[in-house]
């Protein structure tokens, strides 16, 4: 019961992002709003690792500080940024369940990293995923709920953050799970800072309540505690942590139709249920 009970606040906690998200652009640049999260959290964390949990983590060595470079880019710098700056032209829910589609790019780019054929079943279950996923868009599209720019976007963050979890798996860590969150959301930030400076919307930019309402939220809900909910669910039974994300694009469409005011269609409930369906069906086997 109690992993019961922490499976689906993890999963309320995560799927808010997109809904925080798209209040706090409404009064800020997408890459202030993501910047002062990576920036505010990656020290959070890092407080908490060394001095908290001291004893769990060491300051990263050698060839770890590479190790953590690429994963931040790839995991923070290009994948949370494309995602806010996706916020601009897609819908809350769909930005929820494009985050539950990940595993099924994982299971794509794993395949051509590890140069392997995809089983019919992990074929299919991607197949059907991406198919529900469209099906989802389809009337947003119509609507102006969502633009192909931003549909690209967001897909182009999805492939990123998947070939970070190809990476994070295929990496020794010898880092403690919290030292390795809050490095690479710091170094993301950091890398992502003079793009901020440079390219961000400053003149037309607001830090008012409601920016630092939403980057709070972002920060500590979503950054942190949803985080750790996560590396908890890990640590007791990988495969049914995995379980959890199915939930993402329910509660993700639910708040952004109650907070939002978007749109519900049988198109949404179908798609969704497609999506979760792939998901299961390419990753059957972990399940058995």
């Amino acid at each position: 019961m109690k992993n019961i009970i922490i499976g689906i606040f993890f999963a309320m906690l995560w799927a808010s992002a997109s809904v925080a998200t798209k209040f706090g652009i409404r009064s800020a640049d997408p890459l202030i709003l993501a910047n002062v999260r990576f920036l505010v959290a990656g020290v959070l964390m890092l407080g908490f690792a060394y001095t908290l949990a001291r004893p769990k983590s060491h300051l990263p060595q050698g060839k770890e500080w590479k190790q953590l470079f690429i994963f931040s880019l790839l995991n923070t710098t290009i994948y949370l940024s494309a995602f806010v700056l996706s916020m601009r032209e897609v819908s809350a829910g769909i930005g929820s369940l494009s985050t539950a589609t990940g595993p099924l790019f994982v299971i794509v780019l794993s395949a051509i990293w590890l140069q392997r054929s995809l089983r019919w079943d992990e074929a299919f279950g991607v197949v059907l995923g991406l198919s529900g996923a469209a099906l989802a868009t389809w009337p947003l599209l119509q609507n102006s709920h969502a633009s192909l720019k931003g549909l690209a976007i967001l897909m182009g963050g999805i492939v990123s953050v998947s070939a970070a979890s190809v990476y994070y798996a295929r990496v020794e860590w010898k880092l403690s799970n919290v030292a390795i969150n809050g490095w690479q959301v710091l170094l993301g930030g950091f890398m992502l800072l003079p793009f901020t400076l440079y390219f961000a919307d400053w003149e037309h930019s607001h830090l008012d309540i409601q920016f630092w309402a939403s980057a709070g939220w972002l920060i500590v809900p979503v950054s942190v505690i949803s985080l750790q909910l996560w590396f908890y669910l890990l640590r007791q039974d990988a495969v049914k942590a995995s379980l959890w994300l199915f939930l993402c694009p329910i509660f993700g469409f639910t708040y952004s139709h109650l907070l939002l005011q978007e749109p519900l269609s049988w198109h949404t409930f179908v798609g969704t249920g497609l999506v979760i369906s792939g998901l299961y069906v390419a990753q059957r086997k972990k399940f058995a």
